[in-house]
Order: C-alpha cells, then structure tokens, then sequence
C-alpha cells in the first residue's frame, strides 16, 4: 500500500474526553474513529489489525473442532424468557427496541439463548454429538462506563464458542482443549509472557471458570500471581481454601492489576434445561446437553497489544498482528531514487512482505514521526544518502540501531527472526 494513497491521515492530539492510551494511540495513528463515547469504528489499518487477530482465533477454533457460524444480532425476547435473562432486573446491560407494530426486540450481548435454541433443530441422538459451534460477530451492551477505548465498548466483536457434549467428563476434556488454544491465541498475539490463566469464580456451574488476565497498569482487575507456576487467582475468589485446593502458597503471589482478555466456563444444563436441548443416549433414556462456553473479544485483545506495546513515540505492533512489517519510507524528491524505491516496493511486495510504502511529499521529520507512532515492527529508509553505496537504512521498531543493509540484500534481512 502506497501511503499518499490513504485516506486516513495521523494527528497530533486524540479527542480531549479519551482517556485511555490505546483509542489515544490508535485514533492519533488513523486505525479507528472514535463515533461516541463506547463506540469505535475500524479504518483500514486497524481494521487489517483486527482481521489478524481474528484470523489466529479462527485457526485454533478451527483445529479443536469448532464449526463457524454468524447469528443475528436481533433477539427474540421468548428465548431469554425461558432462560430468565430478557428482565432488566437480571441483565441490566440490554440494548432494546421495538418494530414498527410495538413488538419488542433485544441487541444479543451474547448467545447462548439463540445458539442453544438453533441447536434443537440438529440434534437429537447422541450420535449427533459433540458438536462445537462460534462466531466472531457484534454484540451491544449498555455499558454504564465507556472509559477504556476499545477494551470497553457498547458495540463490538465477539468470538463466542459453544461446546455440546454429552458427559461432563466430554466436556471437560474440550474445556482444557480449548484452554491450550487460548494459551496459543495469545501468544501468537504477542502477549503470551504477561497472560495468566487465572482461576476465577464459577458461578452456579462449576468450582471454578477460567479468565485470560493480561497483566497491566490500564486493567481493571486485581489478580494474585504466582510468576514461577505462572497462575493467578482473580481477587473475587481469593481465599485460604481456593488456595489450598489450588496448591498455591500466598507467599508466592504478586498482586498485579490486569485486563482480561478471554474467559471460559462450564454452563452445563443452565441453557439447555429451559430450552430444551436434549439427546437420547445409548441405552434409549433422553438426557439434557452438556455446554460450555468460550469468549475472546478481539477488539479488547487489539486494545491490550497497544497498551503493553508501546513507548513514548506510539505503537510497537508484534510481527503476527502488525498491519505491515515494514515501512518503507522514500526521503528526497531524486527521481532516481524515488524509482529505485518504487522498484524496492515492487519487489518486497512480489516476495511476500508486507509493506506501507511512505512515498508522500512529506519532510523527513514527518515521515519519522508518523513511522513511530504507527508501529509497524521493521522501518526501511532509502535515501541520496544510503543510495551512495547502494544500500538502504533498516531499523527495528522494538529497539536497537539502524544499521545500513545492501539493497540486493534486504530481502533475505527481513527473512531473519
């Protein structure tokens, strides 16, 4: 991509009422737009960001067995009746609203319900079974607070996966499935080091459920590490008999501030029950569906990889979700040279890179600043002054000098990890 060709431009400041530094960060780049308060569009750098973040979940939601899906946003209040959720009283974050003849509709905020109700139609025997169904799609929910850019949002994605067994022991062998997954989601995301499976409570289901809790200054969870067995207990449950069940000693933990970034539980028979989800067994006898539900949402994801990458310039994007790894940045008005970068971009893009070519009548300074804030992980300068030895300036974003590079030889440099 040519970047004279883009429609988004940087900024100096980000709106005066955004506090938190990943919408600061990712307005100011021109990766979203800020449309109110909890309320984010993607532009096209940042929406580039979001798909790779989504693609990785889909891969290992892929490999485990899960088949994707896309359900409506529009809810039937008859199906949260039967669950006792559609009553302000019991979720008091519904967006709602009515068609023209009065008849009320809900915006999901999540899925069960539908999903649960969808599977009637699919199984019947426990032939039928397990099945594990997602989908990566918007969810609405009337947020009281809207402070932490796209970590918390009234309307954003969701990659909400629903497992279907018919034994607990089934399901919780996909349960710890699914938990190594989201161990390799976010490693692959760059924040594998600072991400704790982090015991937490499991409500009316189950002992325990599983939270995702990236260690940061910008999160809104407690959590107690143990850095050596790398867990952690989320403050809600911390207790001498959590501990002792555990095997954790106090001593060990570290209390660090956190932001959750994925969760998992086991529902059980809470959906299936009301709704009627059941199988017939083997020996003939009908029996309700085993579930368990899996959460990730990718924009909070997005906005956790700002706040713990980043320096005093802007974003440092890992490699896996970086818009483009490289930067290329033309300085000078020497046709020569500008034909020699244009030709530089040609070739890296036709080996497989990646590349945001900066091409722009911009002065250097700009062009720097810009590269800095925008993050992309390898900058790559030519110039008069490299051209004199035929070679190009390549810098890491994550750190160290610019070193000058052949130009025949750049392409096996940006190969090296």
């Amino acid at each position: 991509m040519r970047q004279s060709k883009l429609f988004t431009k940087t900024i100096k400041d980000a709106p005066k009422d955004e506090v938190s530094l990943n919408a600061q960060l990712l307005i100011r780049a021109g990766f979203i737009h800020k449309e109110m308060a909890g309320v984010y569009s993607y532009l096209p750098l940042g929406l580039i960001v979001l798909n790779k973040i989504n693609n990785i979940i889909r891969e290992e939601m892929n490999a485990i067995g899960g088949q994707e899906v896309f359900l409506t946003s529009l809810q039937n209040p008859e199906l949260w009746k039967k669950s006792d959720r559609w009553s302000d009283d019991i979720v008091d974050n519904w967006f709602k609203t009515k068609l023209k003849n009065e008849t009320e509709l809900g915006l999901g905020f999540t899925h069960e319900e539908p999903i649960t109700a969808l599977m009637k139609s699919h199984v019947n025997s426990y032939k039928d079974l397990p099945r594990y169904v997602y989908q990566i799609q918007s969810k609405f929910r009337n947020e009281m607070r809207s402070k932490s850019g796209i970590m918390r949002c009234r309307e954003f994605l969701m990659k909400d996966l629903y497992s279907f067994n018919r034994s607990e022991e089934e399901l919780d062998k996909f349960y710890e499935e699914a938990k190594n997954a989201y161990v390799r989601i976010f490693e692959k995301c760059g924040l594998g080091d600072i991400t704790y499976i982090t015991f937490a409570s499991g409500g009316t289901f189950s002992k325990y459920s599983h939270e995702f809790q990236t260690v940061s200054e910008a999160g809104e969870d407690l959590i107690y590490v143990d850095e050596e067995k790398k867990l952690a207990v989320n403050k809600e449950v911390l207790n001498d008999e959590v501990l002792a069940d555990l095997g954790l000693d106090r001593n060990n933990l570290v209390e660090k501030k956190a932001i959750e970034v994925g969760n998992i539980f086991k529902q059980k028979t809470k959906f299936s029950e009301p709704l009627g989800l059941k199988f017939t067994d083997s020996d003939g006898k009908e029996k309700p569906v085993i579930m368990g539900a899996y959460g990730i949402g990718p924009g909070r994801v997005m906005g956790t990889i700002v706040e713990v990458h980043n320096d005093e310039n802007g974003m440092v994007w890992p490699a896996e979700v970086a818009p483009f790894q490289v930067h290329l940045i033309y300085l000078g008005r020497d046709s020569k040279i500008q034909s020699a970068a244009d030709q530089l971009h040609k070739d890296l893009t036709e080996a497989g890179a990646e590349v945001l070519y900066d091409d722009r009548d911009e002065s250097a300074g700009t062009k720097f600043k810009d590269s800095d804030l925008m993050g992309m992980p390898v900058r790559i300068v030519i110039s008069d002054k490299t051209m004199a030895n035929n070679q190009v300036e390549y810098k890491l974003r994550k750190g160290g000098d610019a070193i000058l590079v052949d130009l025949d030889k750049i392409e096996q440099k940006l190969k090296e990890k």
